[in-house]
């Protein structure tokens, strides 16, 4: 692609080109909000989410569906955060010269906000005052039925939602979802990476958005077909890479979209072609190096019986039967109730991923290259 020096993007999206498959996903997401259905997205962080939400904007935009907002809620600490987000984000998607953002700029300020750009992204920033609790329940309201009220239908992708079920605001899950069956353009995408979180939210019968969506989990892409990606992107600009090599890359990376896209960038910036399996095990350990003042400062914060338990599961790679005696043991854990608490500590800091599939409960070290790092050091 022209002005892209190395196409293994880390962050962000930027064409299909550069985009590795998911076209499944991208159907069952088009067939839903072709049908009027919200979309429960649930994955891994760093599987790849996001950027499947900006492709999937993309593939809309082929379709010539509609318009597509994105809003990422992942730093929001309220429902006052949460409206200045989703404000500052149709003020990205519509800017004041646009037909749209000539109506919304109209709106808002009826709300007296104070509206500025940041000075290095450009990016708008709103700034909304409030007296009361109920201004700020109307106002969400109101910016809801203002993307209901254009004359386009309009999907609104909610990233990290399940941040919202940690507002001091107890009845945010009730108040979005009143505003939600009032409308009639909007289609939803809720993604989150707290795969528990998300599945109470929505699969619970005392929840207010019980039974209102339908599922969509992100996991790994195929691996041959990742491969295949691999090699297409070297190959267009004009490197070569041996097939060992893009194995080892896999192998080491986990197959996790970020972490494959990093290892796959370092290796080509490091202009060393044809790229063999020995190029990758070289770019594997320059990144462990870079990456080891942050791998450090999680020891700082965890107790040592947690670090420790930390490190006998990147040992193993992964682990299914968390309180077996033969991992206790091996490991010098205690007892299973001790390795129960331990794992319960860890996967909410978000060191440990619990995931589900056909055989039962895995745990993995959330981080492959803080995993890697553990298994090289001890």
């Amino acid at each position: 692609m022209k002005g892209v020096k190395n196409p293994f993007l880390v962050k962000g999206y930027l064409t299909k080109e550069l985009f590795c498959n998911r076209e499944k996903e991208l159907e069952v997401l088009y067939e839903n909000v072709s049908n009027g259905i919200d979309t429960t997205l649930i994955s891994p962080r760093r599987i790849g989410k996001t950027g499947l939400i900006l492709r999937f904007f993309d593939y809309l935009k082929e379709k010539k569906w509609g318009e597509s907002v994105y809003v990422d809620i992942y730093a929001s600490r309220g429902l006052e955060d949460f409206i200045r987000m989703l404000a500052e984000a149709i003020l990205l998607k519509f800017p004041e010269k646009t037909s749209i953002g000539k109506r919304f700029m109209h709106f808002l300020k009826g709300l007296r906000p104070l509206i500025g750009y940041d000075a290095l992204t450009g990016e708008p920033q709103v700034q909304i005052v409030y007296h009361t609790p109920q201004e700020r329940e109307n106002t969400l309201k109101g910016l809801l039925d203002f993307l209901d009220m254009q004359n386009v239908p309009i999907v609104l992708a909610i990233d990290e939602f399940q941040q919202i079920a940690e507002y001091p605001e107890k009845n945010m899950e009730a108040l979005l979802r009143t505003c939600m069956q009032q409308l009639n353009n909007i289609r939803f995408i809720f993604s989150g990476s707290r795969r528990t979180l998300m599945l109470e939210m929505f699969s619970s019968a005392n929840r207010p958005f019980f039974a209102s969506t339908q599922y969509l989990t992100v996991d790994k892409i195929d691996r041959e077909v990742y491969a295949s990606f691999i090699i297409h992107l070297f190959e267009n600009y004009g490197k070569e890479i041996e097939r060992e090599a893009v194995y080892e890359i896999l192998d080491w990376s986990n197959v996790h979209t970020f972490y494959t896209q990093s290892l796959c960038n370092r290796v080509f910036a490091m202009d060393e072609f044809p790229v063999t399996a020995e190029h990758v095990r070289m770019a594997c350990s320059d990144l462990l190096e870079r990456n080891e003042p942050a791998f450090l400062q999680y020891r700082q914060l965890l107790t040592p019986i947690q670090w420790n338990f930390l490190i006998a599961v990147a040992k193993e790679r992964e682990v299914r039967q968390i309180s077996a005696q033969g991992f206790v043991g091996k490991y010098n854990i205690g007892t299973p109730a001790n390795a129960r608490r331990l794992v319960k500590a860890l996967v909410d800091k978000e060191l440990l991923l619990e995931s589900v599939d056909k055989k039962g409960i895995v745990y993995r070290v959330y981080d492959v290259f803080l995993s890697r790092w553990l298994e090289r050091e001890y």
